[in-house]
């Protein structure tokens, strides 16, 4: 259901399509639809957004906004994205609020991923 002035889609650069959806669905169970050769379309539990093909990549040290996950078993999720391609950027920290980590997905787009313990 679509939501007055809310979030309702998100778009991340790919340098790797097919990467791209082996990563995601493996380590967060996403479904993909491919739309032509240059684009492919997510969707998960609570976003719906996409990937086009690009060089360039999401980096919150250069100004790019951050996409933080949740996690309720933080290692779990960590060595999820290692053994699925990705890389650790910033290891498990913590925060007033709870921990987490950064890490680059097989195109090198940053994102984290967050847990209350």
């Amino acid at each position: 259901m679509n939501r007055h002035e809310s979030i309702n889609y998100i778009e991340f650069p790919a340098q790797d399509l097919e990467a791209t959806k082996m990563f995601f669905s493996s380590v967060f169970t996403w479904t993909f639809v491919d739309y032509g050769p240059e684009y492919v379309a997510f969707k998960d539990k609570s976003i719906e957004g996409g990937f086009y093909k690009s060089a360039l990549v999401s980096d919150s040290s250069k100004g790019a906004t951050l996409v933080v996950f949740y996690s309720d078993r933080l290692e779990e999720t960590e060595t999820k994205v290692v053994e699925h391609g990705g890389s650790i950027s910033t290891e498990i920290f913590t925060f007033p609020g709870g921990r987490r980590f950064h890490f680059l997905d097989v195109n090198g787009n940053e994102f984290a991923v967050w847990s209350e313990a």
